[in-house]
């Protein structure tokens, strides 16, 4: 195995912060993860995949390992399911595409997503209206102190808003090296109530949608307001929709009684966290390369060389203007090595 000194990991992480690995090896297979998580001459290990969901505030004095595994193949199917195992390298937009060329629909709300198949339980991610949960079977995740797989279903995984076993008492305990996920053949089951979505589709004269025109809304949607973090760093949407209590719900929408909302489960509402920060007056300003996206106000973007704490700084000070307006508490989405 070729384990390097000294590696940046602006390439690795999609905020492109300039950061030094102390350490660097890339995984390709699984028997040289097991062999990487025995060497006893580096105690600390550091794994990244596809950097989309991370922020980098200082140098990792680590082995920082590069989970690059890679395939898709079909491990169980019938005339109305198929279920596809991916491995963690895949990019997860690629996986979206493959399985609308095979016919394959469920994925395609989720079309444009950044970031790699092994982190997408982690976050249990999620757009418009569809969460990974909904399609996930299962995934192969290995013990990083044993190096044994094991396997978690839906159930075990523990899924909730951007939330998994993994971020939480699992958390660092597991590296996930393949998912298994069910989609339909036929009879697609076709998410088209966020509005943004059933105006798009309109835009173009749809009426009768395929997932092939979902995916295409909402690549189209994600474009209009999202920027390329190969044009610009960024991670995606920095922070959580924050869940709110009936009671918190009365408070906020009487004092802002114009305010979107999205009404959940057990007397809970979801309040939309790039309005709160956007009427908070941060979109499009910039401090320096730290900045926040003219078009989305829940997206913080690199303009350059910024560094990992100056996004942080910023981070912060949303989060504390956003409680001092509306008294509501944003979470980072994103997670953040400090």
């Amino acid at each position: 195995m070729n384990i390097q000194e000294n590696i940046s990991l602006k390439n690795y992480n999609t905020f492109g912060i300039d950061v030094k690995a102390r350490f660097f090896v890339e995984i390709t297979g699984l028997v040289q993860l097991q062999k990487v998580l025995e060497l006893k001459a580096y105690p600390k290990k550091f794994i990244i995949s596809g950097g989309s969901n991370m922020l980098l505030t200082k140098d990792i004095d680590a082995l920082v390992v590069h989970i690059n595994l890679k395939g898709i193949t079909v491990v169980e199917e019938n005339e109305n399911f198929v279920e596809v195992k991916a491995m963690a390298g895949e990019n997860w937009h690629e996986l979206v595409m493959w399985s609308l060329e095979q016919g394959y629909g469920g994925l395609e709300n989720l079309s444009l997503i950044p970031g790699n198949v092994g982190t997408a339980p982690i976050q249990n991610i999620g757009a418009y209206g569809v969460e990974l949960k909904d399609v996930f079977v299962s995934c192969a995740a290995m013990d990083v102190k044993t190096g044994e797989l094991e396997g978690f279903d839906n159930e075990a995984c523990e899924f909730g808003y951007r939330e998994s076993i993994f971020k939480n008492e699992a958390k660092d305990k597991y590296i996930i090296t393949s998912v298994v996920l069910k989609l339909t053949k036929k009879d697609h089951v076709l998410h088209t109530g966020y509005g943004s979505i059933e105006n798009e589709l309109k835009n173009k004269g749809i009426v009768h949608p395929t997932i092939r025109d979902i995916s295409d809304a909402v690549i189209a949607i994600r474009r209009s307001k999202l920027p390329d973090p190969k044009e610009i760093g960024n991670s995606g949407s920095f922070f959580k929709n924050p869940v709110i209590s009936q009671k918190a719900f009365d408070r906020f929408i009487k004092k802002h009684p114009n305010a979107p909302f999205y009404e959940m489960d057990d007397n809970e509402f979801k309040i939309p966290a790039g309005w709160l920060v956007e009427q908070c007056g941060f979109k499009g300003k910039r401090f320096g390369d730290a900045g926040v996206h003219d078009k989305q106000a829940l997206v913080l973007v690199n303009h350059g060389t910024a560094t990992g704490k100056e996004i942080l700084d910023l981070s912060k000070k949303i989060q504390d203007e956003v409680q001092k307006t509306f008294k509501i508490k944003i979470q980072p989405e994103v997670n953040i090595i400090k």
